[in-house]
């Protein structure tokens, strides 16, 4: 009963697109998801043998039936288990200089060409910056690919720039808390950029 306890503590505290530490809550919860799924699919064909002496039977079917939602949670890990979040030392420097701006952790974006892991964002009017640990980070290409998703929601002239340098962003994030912008845009920006993520 203790265990059960934990589980819906960890999963109840975060995990929400944009929070922080939420690729590593959502492995989590797709790993148990998976074996969870796989678990009562081989159950039911173990008890229909057990109970028949034969795999031909309508449990068979029923765990056979259960492999679908099982195999698309397993599609759901891998594709989970395949990305890295901003690491603890960089998201603690992070929070001491993101003071009230709107801030989004753990984004991952695909495009037919790419994927783009983006582990901090900051949005402020048409702005947004953003902070990626990957040093080869195309950054042109997530521009134009970022660009071209917020037109197509009406979002245009949107400034967007993401730093390598973990130090220059946090200098350009004191820089944005104490710039004056149109603060309509921010909310539909945040909901959009929540949409498209993984």
């Amino acid at each position: 009963m203790q265990g059960i306890k934990k589980i819906l503590r960890i999963f109840s505290s975060a995990g929400y697109k944009g929070s922080r530490d939420y690729l590593r809550i959502q492995k989590r919860y797709e790993i148990l998801r998976t074996v969870l799924y796989f678990g009562i699919s081989l159950s039911l064909f173990a008890a229909g043998y057990i109970t028949t002496g034969d795999r031909l039977n309508l449990l068979t079917v029923v765990a056979v039936l259960g492999c679908l939602p099982a195999s698309k949670s397993a599609v759901n890990m891998i594709m989970f288990l395949r990305y890295k979040g901003l690491s603890q030392e960089a998201a603690a420097q992070l929070a001491d200089a993101e003071g009230d701006l709107v801030c989004l952790y753990d984004m991952v974006f695909t495009s037919y060409a790419h994927t783009f892991v983006v582990g901090h964002m900051v949005i402020k009017g048409n702005t947004i910056c953003g902070y990626s640990e990957s040093k080869d980070f195309p950054e042109k290409e997530f521009q134009t690919h970022l660009d071209s998703l917020l037109r197509a929601e009406n979002y245009k002239n949107v400034s967007i720039k993401i730093f390598t340098d973990l130090g220059k962003y946090t200098e350009r994030l004191k820089q944005l808390r104490g710039l004056e912008t149109e603060e309509s845009n921010t909310a539909g920006i945040v909901q959009t950029l929540k949409s498209i993520v993984l």
